[in-house]
């Protein structure tokens, strides 16, 4: 279970393994961590590039930077993957129900956590392939950057925070932009570029012992051209699309501490928008809302050498969902909204070498089926730095809004009558954790069922979705490894076997899952030495195929593996001021995540660092 780039302190917390914060060296899950450091010497200026290097996260891109970026965690689907900013439930109801990873900037995300497997026990819907938690304090003092290169790019972030007894304060964010490429594999045509602005901030106040109120809130905002679909042939082409995001959100919450127990509520906002263009004439939006409440109460005991930690929790949301549409003279339009609400009780048990956790949650849903889900894990040391863990878990994925009303006249219709998707998962791992050194192999299998597909009717040349027959498989191996060996030299490395298929076939067979390659793999390191700081990383992703929908029927299509290189090393000039240069696809790989869509080259970029304080 090492972390990336890097090992990390042996007290490092884990805080979505678990409803509880937790040692990561005493948690059975799959963790991968990633802290302010290393990512700044890694110096990827977005976050997907970074999620790149952890072991069985898929990553597909529709074009160059900025495009929409979709992961798939050990074979989930890509809206599968359960994304927390800043504590904040942050996956957009206006999009699917998909993490937005296209849009979050780096400089946003002090701490990286992603957890591997089914997690809905704890943490409720899209969490099938794991939880991605993004945000942390920043370091201390002020940090400020500049940025430009290859392909018109140009970048500015930074970051402040400041703690006292009292008041910890922190303000984060940045603005990107690049002109990009031409996305159509078709010949030359109109660059696809992007902007990026990202805000993010944090505050906690203890007025007294044991007492804690907090409040964080973040905003992003996107803008990204891309190649599209010709709206006569229907097939892809060089067209002048934009899409314009927008993502926003704000929390509050406070925090009881003492005589063993722990009391948290807190309650959340959030807003999004998107909105699509053709040659800038608006083509259509959606907007969406979450509203959300949260109550914890959690107790530690001992019995005789065993410590426990007995959580129960309640937490109730409420979405709305707008969209409105110009090409098809509102046809399209809906007004659409769904409540939920989940009772989640969690018992962690300690005990010398041992480690054991349980949690069951029920989530209640106005518009379609409740669900139970269970998770079961533990954790043993066995001596000499080894240990073993395994655990059980079940996920599940409510339908999207899509999914239940969409209307596209002659072409699609929703299906209200859809059941939440889910999954059920099993892994097991050897682990080593020794004067610096972190290794691990984990084994995994999940079974989805009720799979949420798209139907096509030959008769009426409609499609619509449908709750598929029979189980999707997914199976693996994930060895990782990590080592320090000073201070100028720190390694990672992790390889990932996923095995996954799926049943929408119209004959029941079973089919392989596209953009998920069955060999995908990483090394990254870091260091210092004297006025020298670098980062560097290679990642790897097999081949896997794709579906090509400029044929009908659509024809699987074969994408070729490729290697991904990138550096960065930073000179300090003086104690509060560094010079760097960074270098992406340093191989110039000629590759594309989707089939039709053509990614950037070799590039190069230079910028300068400030640093006060801490």
């Amino acid at each position: 279970m090492p972390d990336l780039p890097i090992v990390q302190a042996e007290t490092a917390i884990v805080v979505t393994a678990s409803r509880a914060e937790q040692e990561q060296s005493r948690t059975p899950a799959s963790v991968t961590l990633m802290g302010e450091e290393p990512a700044t010497r890694l110096g990827e200026p977005l976050l997907v590039n970074l999620l790149r290097l952890t072991p069985s996260a898929s990553i597909a891109s529709t074009g160059p930077a900025g495009s929409q970026s979709q992961i798939r965690l050990r074979g989930a689907e890509a809206n599968h993957t359960l994304l927390f900013i800043d504590g904040i439930r942050a996956n957009d109801p206006a999009a699917g129900n998909e993490p937005r990873f296209e849009l979050l900037n780096a400089d946003m995300a002090s701490r990286v956590e992603v957890i591997r497997g089914p997690q809905s026990a704890l943490w409720g819907s899209e969490a099938i392939g794991g939880v991605v938690a993004v945000g942390g304090q920043p370091d201390e003092g002020f940090r400020a950057l500049g940025e430009a290169g290859s392909f018109g790019f140009g970048r500015i972030g930074g970051s402040a925070s400041t703690r006292s007894d009292t008041v910890d304060l922190a303000l984060a964010g940045g603005y990107q932009a690049a002109e990009g490429i031409n996305a159509f594999d078709g010949g030359p045509g109109d660059r696809d570029g992007y902007r990026n602005a990202a805000l993010r901030g944090r505050v906690a106040w203890r007025p007294a012992a044991g007492l804690e109120f907090g409040a964080s809130a973040f905003g992003i905002r996107g803008r990204s051209e891309f190649d599209g679909f010709d709206p006569v042939t229907f097939l892809r082409a060089d067209t002048l699309d934009e899409t314009r995001n927008r993502l926003a959100a704000g929390r509050v919450s406070s925090r009881y501490e003492g005589s063993g127990w722990t009391i948290t509520a807190g309650g959340s906002h959030l807003r999004s928008s998107n909105r699509n263009l053709l040659d800038s004439a608006p083509v259509n939006r959606t907007r969406a809302t979450r509203t959300s409440g949260q109550f914890q109460l959690e107790r530690q005991l001992e019995t005789g050498r065993v410590r426990h930690t007995l959580i129960a929790a309640i937490d109730a949301d409420r979405e709305t969902f707008r969209a409105r549409d110009v090409a098809y003279g509102g046809f399209t339009d809906q007004d659409r909204d769904r409540a939920h609400q989940a009772f989640t009780a969690e018992w962690r048990a300690e005990t010398g070498p041992l480690v054991a956790d349980l949690a069951i949650r029920r989530d209640v849903f106005n518009r379609f089926q409740d669900t139970t889900t269970l998770r079961a894990s533990a954790l043993a040391e066995i001596g000499s730095g080894f240990s073993l863990a395994a655990s059980y878990g079940e996920g599940i994925a409510q339908p999207t809004f899509f999914d239940l009303y969409g209307f596209f006249p002659g072409s699609f219709v929703g299906n209200p009558s859809l059941a939440p998707e889910r999954s059920r998962g099993v892994e097991a791992s050897l682990r080593l954790r020794r004067s610096g050194l972190a290794v691990a192999a984990t084994v995994y299998r999940q079974r989805l069922k009720d799979e949420i597909i798209d139907v096509f009717d030959p008769v009426t040349f409609l499609s619509t979705t449908a709750n598929a027959d029979g189980r999707s498989k997914r199976s693996g191996l994930e060895l990782e490894a990590g080592y320090t060996v000073s201070p100028a030299l720190r390694l990672s490395a992790q390889y990932a076997y996923l095995d996954a298929e799926e049943r929408t076939d119209p004959l029941g067979r079973a089919v392989k899952e596209v953009r998920r390659p069955k060999h995908s793999g990483a090394i990254a390191l870091d260091g210092t030495r004297g006025r020298l700081t670098y980062g560097a990383s290679l990642a790897y992703t097999g081949t896997r195929t794709d579906r090509d929908f400029d044929q009908f029927p659509a024809a699987v299509v074969r994408l070729d593996p490729y290697w991904l290189a990138g550096a960065r090393v930073a000179w300090r000039v003086t104690k509060a001021f560094e010079l760097f240069g960074r270098v992406a696809n340093a191989f110039d790989a000629d590759y594309q995540d989707v089939v039709g869509y053509r990614t950037e080259g070799r590039s190069a970029y230079a910028g300068l660092r400030l640093g006060l304080g801490g």
